[in-house]
């Protein structure tokens, strides 16, 4: 049974004679919206220092000029790298299960031919947005996963779809956004991405964009990264007893940045995140002098592969050597040979 709705004095069903309820009546008050809070000052550009060594490629792209916060530095990035401490414990309990799983799902995120329908977007041009968005991601302090995810975003996306050049670095700080979302705490606003761009694109431009991209890879965001692999290999010599932990970070923090390096050039896309991780890691213990590197096994992988990486990247930190300088903490620096035999 349907309960009928009560009606309410004031309306014109309601019986005359009730005036002792009229004094309870009252007129109905429109809600004032709160203000907006509106940003009072426009976004003050970040202090133009780039690297020495910087690639040059401002003549394509402005170098970055958004509105970081404060401690959004490279020497604050590194501060915060050093201060992290091994999680044996945890590593332990689901080390080897996460690795497991993140392994077997590599090829599946892995875009080796990125360039292959791309008519505009060539290998140069991805290495000068990349040598764009490197430094960028430093001034923000942002974290090396959310750069590797970033990379993957924008290489599985263009294996997928052709990218005019002219929309090529809207694609750039798109794939930032959505790597930010993922991992860290405080994303960069959407209007620091687009001051980057020195107002080329609007916010409802990069909007659309981020739908497409999040549309044609499905949704599928999670992809195992160089900087997860080296994380893991870093925590299993630590746990195996084979080097101690400071040595250990070192040597992580070494590799980490030759992977930055990597990461912009396009010859280095034939290689699984695994395989150049490790590379990286066997790299770093070479130039720090370790007296027990990794194992180039570790991974699994074929010797000729990884022989060839390595080769390949000793050739890279060697073009490379100015920037590393700048790229590194002094303490760790000093202690580099950037002729590192490979036997």
């Amino acid at each position: 049974m349907v309960t009928p709705c009560p009606v309410s004095p004031g309306s014109p069903a309601a019986p005359a004679g009730r005036g002792d309820n009229d004094t309870n009546l009252r007129a109905p008050v429109k809600k004032s919206r709160r203000p907006r809070l509106r940003r009072k000052q426009p976004l003050q550009p970040l202090s133009p220092c780039p690297l020495p060594g910087y690639s040059g490629v401002c003549d394509l792209f402005e170098y970055p000029s958004s509105g970081s916060d404060g401690a959004d530095s490279p020497a604050a990035t590194r501060a915060v790298q050093q201060s992290v401490q091994l999680d044996l414990r945890t590593f332990r309990d689901y080390g080897q299960s996460c690795y497991a799983f993140r392994k077997a799902r590599e090829s599946h995120f892995h875009a080796r031919e990125a360039l292959a329908r791309q008519p505009q977007v060539t290998a140069e041009s991805r290495c000068r947005l990349l040598s764009w968005l490197i430094p960028v991601h430093r001034q923000f302090g942002l974290s090396f996963e959310s750069l590797c995810l970033t990379v993957n975003t924008m290489d599985r996306f263009l294996a997928t779809t052709p990218v005019a050049a002219d929309c090529f670095q809207l694609l750039g700080v798109t794939s930032l956004l959505i790597a930010c979302k993922q991992v860290e705490v405080h994303p960069p606003r959407v209007e620091q991405l687009l001051a980057l761009c020195c107002g080329a694109f609007s916010r409802q431009q990069l909007c659309n964009l981020e739908r497409i991209v999040l549309h044609k890879l499905r949704f599928s965001l999670g992809a195992p990264t160089i900087s997860f692999f080296l994380e893991h290999f870093t925590h299993a010599r630590v746990d195996a007893g084979q080097a101690p932990a400071a040595q250990a970070l070192e040597a992580q923090a070494l590799a980490r940045t030759v992977a930055e390096l990597s990461l912009a050039d396009y010859a280095f896309r034939s290689y699984a995140p695994s395989l150049l991780a490790v590379c990286c890691l066997a790299l770093a213990d070479r130039m720090l002098q370790l007296p027990r590197p990794v194992d180039l096994r570790l991974g699994g992988h074929p010797e000729p592969e990884l022989q060839d990486c390595l080769g390949k990247l000793r050739l890279l930190v060697a073009i490379n050597g100015t920037s590393l300088a700048h790229m590194l903490p002094l303490q760790i620096f000093e202690k580099c040979s950037l002729s590192p035999s490979l036997k």
